[in-house]
């Protein structure tokens, strides 16, 4: 099966401090595929030079054959996205943020309201589409992203940290869409994850990355197998150590760096 995301020897440098660190990976098409690491590890990073937000100091990086440094139109049609912080306009319905979603992507107007309501009714929120968003608790937020995300058929989803805050009964309720929405529409999926239990019930394969290396990847059996542990959190403790680790300070200069790229779009 061919890799849908290719990423060979990709550095990158704020300033002084190496953010991420010669990494290479690749991602088959039609995959769940989780990237772990503690607090600084090079995560958010490598996905905003993934889907254009960051420019990398070296290396490449493609999506769907399309290159992430030179074809960056090409690259942000083939993905959809479903950032750790909110991105939603509460002073706007439901309904209000799939359509202007869907205009921004140059959705065609024909079948622009029969996906809207497929998706809105595939996360079960058609009934509250005429609400304000500033009225949805957490868990709503979050399945309106997952479905404004995957409006214009996206051939990949990036999900940064896309349960963190909620409850067990709403995380389960989400990766149930986004494991029947791989399985129905072929979506390629790339998430990070602090729940080791999902990463470990929901991916096909994990790439672990520590201090902007990868350290290890592979299937669960695989990871289990090399750190000789009986469950994902053990094998994840035992390679990237037991010590409490806080974001890196240059977090400030890649939030900059990212937003003035955004608005650029």
């Amino acid at each position: 099966m061919l890799n849908i995301i290719e990423v060979k020897n990709l550095t990158k440098k704020f300033k002084d401090f190496v953010a991420v660190d010669n990494i290479s990976f690749g991602v088959k098409q039609g995959e769940i595929f989780a990237f772990l690491g503690p607090n600084g590890a090079g995560k958010t990073t490598t996905i905003k030079i993934l889907t254009t937000l960051l420019h990398p100091t070296s290396g490449e990086c493609s999506i769907d054959g399309h290159s992430s440094l030179t074809d960056e139109k090409r690259v942000r049609k083939s993905f959809g996205i479903v950032f750790q912080d909110p991105s939603l306009d509460d002073e706007l319905t439901a309904y209000e943020n799939m359509y202007f979603h869907a205009v921004l992507y140059k959705f065609p107007a024909a079948g622009r309201g029969q996906r809207i309501e497929q998706l809105l009714k595939f996360v079960e929120l058609w009934d509250r589409r005429k609400d304000l968003v500033k009225k949805f608790s957490g868990g709503m937020k979050r399945r309106l992203e997952v479905a404004r995300g995957l409006l214009h058929h996206p051939k990949v989803l990036f999900l940064d940290e896309p349960t963190l805050g909620l409850d067990p009964q709403t995380r389960n309720a989400i990766w149930q869409y986004i494991k029947n929405m791989n399985q129905t529409e072929g979506t390629t999926v790339f998430f990070t994850t602090h729940y080791m239990a999902e990463a470990e019930r929901v991916a096909d394969r994990i790439a672990v990355i520590d201090r902007g290396k990868i350290v290890m990847q592979g299937t669960v059996p695989e990871l289990l197998s090399a750190t000789k542990t009986n469950n994902l959190e053990d094998a994840f403790l035992t390679l990237t150590g037991k010590n409490i680790r806080e974001s890196e300070a240059t977090g400030i200069d890649n939030l900059r760096e990212g937003r003035a790229m955004w608005h650029r779009r």
